[in-house]
């Protein structure tokens, strides 16, 4: 079965092809950060409008890569939710109208769904079960993955999620958007040892993350340094006569350095400590890691350690899928329309999207 897969949930138009006998055949993606980035977040209704603009030539560009046409298309996966509601509706009403107009099935599919199941587009994927850590966007969650649609909750954020507080941090410490790759980047040039900030729930006996301590830590620790430069600065102006000058003060870029070095570390060891705790618990041997905050190159660094001391496996999917895609989008989508068989043929795309949606809420095709 030959499925379009069609992502629009936030900031990032994707669309892929995928065949259930061939594999992945072709997939493109239109990133709006540069468009958010004056505005150091995702704007909702420029991001449906850029949907508007993306969504058709990218699907004729991968279906050209492919050297498909629409009629070859059997099936139609897209982004139901969770995700914004404009931009949700984009991908939905060229589903729902593809579909009429060609006479194939299609299927909503859930975008946090999409993420667990985008390390199995690899060569080797891991088999089920396995133990999956979700990190993205307003997302850090645990699940026990049995087999597609059987996804039990073992451990969640009680406040902010991971991405989150790398996108506050980043914002406090003057850094760019996204706040992720940002943080990452200029942490590889802080010295450890200099600050210690806390990692909340380390230690708690259950499997829940806690980021907004310490995106609060953080907070504290960037005006603790403002106020000690601010000092230093009112007594070399005091010994030079230049009483009552003032100038405007920021973090030196060292300073910053050190701070996103040691946020990285307590956000990465809190992960990690926590992916080992749940894969003890399950009893399982077998982790993945999915979401944009998974292609953290220091995150990859402490579970493939940690795994592989415990001997146990870690996979992953390539970088270019764990942000927001099109390819896992039409994996998920043709594994349950593969699953359905003759169900499949009386789906039609519908106009109803999903902004809230429970992944508790799916069940096995």
């Amino acid at each position: 079965m030959l499925v379009l897969g069609i992502e629009s949930s936030c900031d990032e138009t994707g669309i892929a092809l995928y065949d259930t006998e061939q594999g992945l055949l072709a997939h493109a993606l239109h990133s709006q950060v540069e468009m958010h980035a004056d505005y150091g977040g995702v704007v909702p209704e420029l991001a449906s409008r850029d949907h508007i603009r993306r969504v058709l030539p990218l699907t004729q560009h991968v279906l050209t890569q492919a050297g498909r046409t629409l009629q070859d298309i059997e099936g139609i996966a897209y982004t139901q939710g969770p995700g914004l509601s404009g931009a949700l509706l984009v991908g939905t009403s060229v589903a729902a109208s593809l579909s009429f107009a060609l006479g194939v099935p299609a299927l909503g599919v859930h975008h946090l769904e999409g993420h667990l199941l985008a390390p199995l587009l690899e060569q080797n994927p891991p088999a089920f079960p396995f133990v999956a850590l979700l990190v993205s966007g307003g997302h850090s969650q645990l699940m026990r993955v049995s087999a597609i649609g059987d996804y039990e909750l073992l451990g969640d954020t009680l406040d902010d999620a991971a991405g989150e507080a790398f996108d506050k941090t980043a914002k406090l410490l003057g850094l760019g958007y996204p706040g992720g790759p940002a943080v990452a980047k200029i942490a590889a040039k802080g010295v450890p040892g200099r600050f210690k900030l806390p990692r909340p729930l380390l230690h708690s006996g259950d499997l829940n993350f806690s980021f907004s301590g310490l995106k609060t830590a953080v907070l504290t620790l960037v005006n603790e340094q403002l106020r000690s430069a601010r000092a230093q600065l009112d007594h070399a102006n005091m010994n030079s006569g230049q009483d009552g000058i003032v100038e405007p003060m920021a973090l030196d870029e060292q300073t910053k350095a050190d701070i996103a070095y040691e946020f990285q570390e307590a956000v990465t060891e809190l992960l990690s400590q926590k992916c080992m705790d749940a894969l003890r618990k399950t009893g399982l041997s077998r982790l993945i890691v999915s979401g944009g905050v998974g292609a953290n190159t220091r995150l990859r660094e402490r579970l493939n350690q940690v795994t592989s001391k415990r001997g146990c496996s870690v996979n992953y999917p390539r970088l270019e899928f764990c942000t927001d895609n099109g390819a896992m989008i039409a994996f998920a989508g043709a594994m349950r329309l593969k699953a359905l068989k003759a169900e499949a043929s009386h789906l039609s795309g519908t106009f109803t999207v999903r902004p809230r949606w429970d992944l508790a809420e799916l069940q096995t095709p």
